[in-house]
């Protein structure tokens, strides 16, 4: 029996298929790569990235404005209007910016993670 498409990672030469994809009751063979197990990995895949954004976000902003301190301090002092000085400006903004990753991990839940989260639990039968 041929495939239809080539399999993606291909397997190694060594590991030919002697045995066959288990079969579901309703719906015939079951490829393991898809299924269940793909849409766990595609579940993991979109909440990493919401994480990782997120995180960097955030930790990014806050080593940037340390990296400033540390290595200009004369941009850092420099009025911007009045008594208010660059390094206080980019400082008060910190809330701004770690309100905004909130935002992105809150949105990115809501549209990515949260529908397969709910989909893979239908499947399973678990609320």
């Amino acid at each position: 029996m041929s495939q239809p498409y080539p399999q993606y990672p291909p397997p190694p030469p060594h590991a030919a298929r002697s045995h066959r994809l288990p079969r579901h009751p309703d719906r015939g063979p079951v490829d393991p790569a898809s299924g269940p197990a793909g849409e766990l990995r595609l579940l993991r895949t979109a909440y990493r990235w919401q994480r990782r954004v997120s995180t960097l976000t955030a930790i990014g902003y806050f080593f940037t404005f340390l990296l400033l301190s540390a290595f200009a301090p004369s941009l850092m002092t420099r009025a911007v209007t009045g008594g208010l000085s660059f390094g206080l400006l980019i400082g008060v903004c910190q809330f701004p910016v770690t309100c905004l990753a909130l935002y992105v991990y809150e949105h990115t839940a809501r549209r990515r993670v949260d529908p397969l989260a709910h989909r893979l639990r239908r499947q399973g039968g678990t609320r």
